[in-house]
């Protein structure tokens, strides 16, 4: 039987290997357009799948964009690691299409052999910031009709990819304005390996703008359960800084769940309703 330390290490770190398969469209909503082995400097080569919004063809909207980590998991079960996904392209079209979330371009980057070193603070970590921004972003609003101001883009993930996302909206709150962070890892637990620990850069960095919404969840079992000290300290770091819960940002724990796809699918029409908004 798995340790917890087996345990942590198996989720929140095989999740590194991206199987490249052709491209299905078996159990997708909408329109995918894939932008296969887009390259980065210093980085792997990936794959990035853009979900266009219901009615994008037919007119000349320009639209926000939200950018998702562990892209092979977003859309597509027959791409991801662990065959469920996040069905955000189901949840997008059905709540565009009620009403009850503003049309938007969701951007899956698929993730590298190197997804620890990329999300979490090591030593690939600035790298794949800067890839973000200054290749993928720029090609993004080059091909599609975005709104290219920080107030319309997001980013978001889960596990190491949330801690990225809270990375990416903390340090740069020019380029994105929301982030959606789903079972993040702001640090380790006690006594595991490879330390890492982003709580002290906002607990003691300097005080920030506030211009930013975080939206942060948790479960309350395996995984998550080990993660949710991390979380809330870093709630408390966000208070320190004078940011209040429901204002510039938000945490839902859904205590029955655990740390995988399944769970953060169920959260996400949440997710994308607070961060996205209906206008």
């Amino acid at each position: 039987m798995r340790s917890r330390k087996q345990i942590f290490i198996l989720v929140l770190c095989c999740l590194s290997f991206t199987i490249m398969y052709a491209q299905t469209t078996v159990g997708i909503q909408g329109k995918l357009q894939y932008h296969r082995a887009f390259k980065g400097e210093g980085l792997k080569d990936r794959d990035v799948v853009v979900w266009l919004p219901p009615r994008y063809d037919s007119s000349k909207e320009r639209y926000p964009v939200l950018y998702l980590q562990d892209g092979q998991n977003i859309f597509d079960p027959a791409t991801s690691a662990f065959g469920k996904e996040w069905r955000a392209d189901e949840t997008a079209d059905s709540l565009i299409r009620a009403g009850k979330l503003r049309s938007v371009i969701i951007v899956g980057i698929y993730n590298t052999a190197d997804r620890s070193d990329e999300y979490l603070p090591w030593k690939k970590n600035a790298v794949y910031q800067q890839f973000i921004i200054n290749t993928l972003k720029p090609f993004i609003d080059q091909q599609y009709r975005t709104r290219k101001e920080a107030k319309y883009n997001f980013i978001g993930g889960a596990s190491a990819g949330a801690t990225f996302a809270f990375m990416m909206v903390w340090e740069h709150p020019d380029v994105f304005s929301k982030a959606i962070c789903m079972s993040p890892a702001f640090k380790n637990p006690e006594g595991f390996k490879d330390p890492f620990n982003y709580i002290p850069e906002v607990k003691e960095g300097p005080r920030h703008p506030r211009k930013i919404f975080i939206y942060m969840d948790n479960g309350g079992k395996d995984l998550d359960q080990l993660l949710q000290p991390g979380v809330d300290e870093m709630i408390r770091a966000l208070a320190s800084k004078k940011f209040r819960a429901g204002r510039d940002f938000i945490f839902l724990k859904d205590e029955p769940a655990t740390h995988n796809e399944e769970a953060w699918a169920s959260r996400l029409p949440f997710a994308l309703q607070r961060v996205i908004g209906t206008r």
